[in-house]
């Protein structure tokens, strides 16, 4: 079985509300999508295909490869499916697999049931081939096996990434309700910024904005930072194939930039937090840091972007302090910021509009399963208050 040079479906996962930026990055790197959804792209390729996506993008959680799709209306026959696949020349009798499945049938009241005859049919055939079963276990570290069935349509896929895509394997030290790395890519892309002009992330917490704009400015690709992957462990697996596409990220890759990206925060542990995750991204020598209240940040004359992922509060009962914060904010970036534009992410709507500002653009996203926004201000002479509501 031949899959890292034959072609089938790959679908690219992505939380809710990233396929737009994920799209943008698959069509960058050459690939023509065939369905764009809600939470992910399907596109046709090759396990091959999928080592340089898996490098490459930013915005996706798993890239999966499909293997055989068919009708299942039961356990039984899902297992009488699976075990016809020839997992022994995917998966080493003497190695280790784990399944991860999406399940919406009648006769699965959990999940985990699913997995176990998924884990059973793969074992069976390899023992009925081999003589001997591989492990298996919960661990997304060696090969991976996804199950798709919902209803009577199932789907098995390799999952050529394993662990997320989403975490960019810098961010050592998380911080305080830290942004994920996919989330703050996207939202820095939603911005349309130049990656060529100023970038200020006033509260800054553990610099995942920051560090993620500095990525972006320099072409630095999350796949420099990792070195563990799903297709890894699958049989046939080239890692000169990987090994070439990673030397054509580290060449691309620019050392230096020519403007400012600024990030401060008023905790001292949170800056020493976010330059310590930048150092681990090489980008540390980028990003200004400093200890500030973010209505010192300092705001360069060359304009580009400002960028705030301020405390959403509780939805339901709007904290005073908070309140005040957001006016700060709005207030710093109409006296500030002027000639630049301003972006505000937040969960609280109700906050939202202690800003002051009118919003050009409200951009939808999640965090988690939080309904978020992220709201752009154009800053101008003359910007206006919104009308009090």
């Amino acid at each position: 079985m031949q899959v890292f040079h034959t072609e089938s479906k790959i679908i690219i996962t992505c939380n809710k509300r990233l396929s737009p930026y994920l799209q943008q990055e698959v069509e960058a790197l050459g690939f023509t999508p065939d369905r764009v959804f809600q939470t992910g792209i399907e596109l046709t390729g090759t396990v091959d295909d999928c080592i340089a996506l898996n490098l490459n993008l930013r915005c996706a959680s798993q890239v999966l490869y499909l293997l055989k799709s068919f009708k299942a209306d039961d356990p039984k026959e899902l297992y009488d499916n699976l075990v016809e696949i020839e997992w022994e020349k995917l998966i080493d009798f003497s190695g280790y697999f784990s399944v991860t499945s999406n399940v919406n049938n009648e006769h699965i009241l959990t999940p985990l049931f699913a997995n176990v005859k998924v884990k059973d049919a793969i074992a069976d055939r390899i023992k009925s081939i081999k003589g001997l079963r591989p492990n298996s276990g919960a661990d997304g570290n060696k090969t991976v096996v996804h199950l798709y069935w919902q209803d009577d349509k199932a789907e098995i896929f390799l999952d050529t990434s394993g662990e997320t895509l989403a975490k960019h394997s810098y961010r050592k030290i998380p911080g305080k309700a830290p942004m994920l790395e996919a989330l703050a890519a996207s939202t820095i892309i939603a911005t349309n910024w130049d990656r060529n002009s100023t970038f200020i992330n006033p509260m800054c917490g553990s610099g995942t904005l920051a560090i993620e704009a500095a990525l972006l400015a320099t072409d630095k690709h999350p796949g420099l930072f990792r070195m563990n992957y799903g297709f890894m462990h699958i049989m046939g697996y080239d890692e000169q194939v990987f090994f070439v596409e990673r030397r054509k990220l580290k060449d691309k890759a620019k050392k230096d930039i020519t403007f400012k990206i600024i990030a401060t925060d008023i905790s001292e542990d949170a800056v020493d937090i976010a330059q310590k995750n930048a150092k681990t991204a090489g980008v540390e020598h980028l990003i200004d840091f400093s200890v500030c209240d973010f209505a010192d940040t300092p705001v360069p004359a060359e304009p580009g972007i400002v960028m705030f992922n301020p405390e959403y509060g509780e939805r339901l009962g709007v904290h005073t302090k908070l309140e005040i914060t957001y006016k700060r904010v709005g207030d710093f970036l109409k006296q500030k910021c002027l000639g630049y534009r301003g972006y505000v992410f937040t969960g609280n709507p109700d906050l939202a509009k202690k800003i002051g500002l009118k919003a050009a653009r409200r951009i939808e996203f999640y965090n988690g399963k939080l309904d978020c926004r992220l709201f752009e201000y154009e800053l101008y002479e003359g910007t206006k208050r919104a009308p009090i509501e």
